[in-house]
């Protein structure tokens, strides 16, 4: 018998799908994070079974993704958390704004993952390419995917971190937006499956990644996230553009490099120098697709990483997660490096 009190949890983070455009039909002047969760949900309540309980909501926050904070995630991590380990609640759904959302993705994957498959439980992060008062809003039709996701049996699809944009789920930490305005945009090329009809491939792949990942990563309090910062190689590169975080209580530097993960020859003395003052450096592409590895095409320096297949931006979080787990006495001590972690979140589960 399943309680009464039992329920679906929806997180509201803001973002397009809480967004309101002034002229409807035109899409491209909006504001995002303007309409509250709870506005959002009684648009597709109406028509949505929740089959073994109830709708609530927590509106977390209200924002455009792109002023995402690290102080956010940390909030957010715990409080999926928290949800997980209550027992009235079924599974829980993120409303996201879709600029950030492979940033959040990776997080909560690299944080939740292994306590929702412990228990049994989904977490989906969805949000919409339109603003809520367009014509043809997506928000609707992924929120309704979404919660059909959260209630699919466990035999048809595993527990994890999952995303739903138009009609497909992906893993979370698979999201990657390479389209400006294309529904599916937040999904686009990476490995994903219908909603309703599962590939039995990419089941497969899930649950091989599952079995090789280790446990959760520790989330940082709100104010003690590593520093870490992005640069892009490119044609013409200053070695000034490195030279300047000598000065810098930088802890991490992921490179967006060229191809493979290359690396512009000025950057290399500066960045030899960065990391003999102990600032840990990854190395991922700017292509925005593809794998990045250590020593190919070339011999990297000593003690850098590689990004896998995550792109730079979420490279970032997965260095971040890494730094701060390896200074963790519970997590890393003297046992296991930044490199070990990093290893965990970006390479060991390929």
């Amino acid at each position: 018998m399943k309680s009464p009190n039992q329920h679906v949890l929806i997180i509201g983070m803001g973002g397009t799908i809480a967004g309101l455009a002034q002229d409807p039909a035109n899409p491209s002047a909006y504001r995002a994070g303007q309409v509250p969760l709870e506005s959002l949900i009684a648009t597709v309540q109406s028509s949505t079974v929740v089959t073994h309980g109830e709708i609530r909501t927590e509106q977390l926050a209200n924002i455009n993704s792109r002023d995402l904070s690290e102080g956010l995630l940390t909030q957010l991590g715990h409080t999926v958390r928290a949800a997980l380990d209550n027992p009235l609640v079924l599974g829980v759904l993120v409303t996201h704004g879709t600029d950030t959302i492979e940033e959040t993705g990776v997080f909560l994957d690299a944080v939740c993952s292994k306590q929702a498959e412990r228990l049994g439980k989904r977490v989906i992060l969805t949000g919409a390419m339109l603003p809520s008062n367009h014509p043809q809003a997506d928000g609707p039709l992924n929120l309704q995917a979404a919660l059909h996701w959260a209630e699919m049996d466990l035999e048809t699809c595993p527990a994890g971190i999952f995303s739903i944009f138009a009609g497909r789920v992906c893993l979370a930490r698979d999201l990657a937006k390479r389209h400006t305005t294309d529904l599916n945009a937040p999904l686009r090329d990476s490995p994903s499956s219908p909603v309703h009809l599962i590939n039995p491939s990419w089941l497969s792949r899930i649950r091989r990644m599952q079995a090789d990942s280790g446990p959760d990563i520790a989330i940082p309090p709100e104010d003690a996230w590593p520093w870490v910062e992005v640069v892009c190689s490119h044609a013409g590169a200053r070695p000034e553009t490195i030279s300047h975080w000598l000065n810098q209580p930088i802890q991490g530097l992921v490179i967006a490099g060229t191809g493979m993960g290359g690396v512009h020859t000025a950057w290399l003395k500066p960045l030899n120098a960065l990391a003999e003052k102990g600032v840990a450096i990854a190395k991922a592409s700017r292509v925005g697709a593809g794998h990045v590895h250590l020593h190919l095409p070339e011999t990297d320096p000593a003690n850098w990483a590689a990004a896998g297949s995550l792109s730079a931006p979420k490279a970032r979080i997965a260095l971040q997660l890494a730094i701060y787990a390896a200074a963790e006495p519970k997590q890393g001590g003297k046992s296991m490096t930044w490199q070990d972690f990093f290893a965990r979140i970006a390479v060991l589960s390929e």
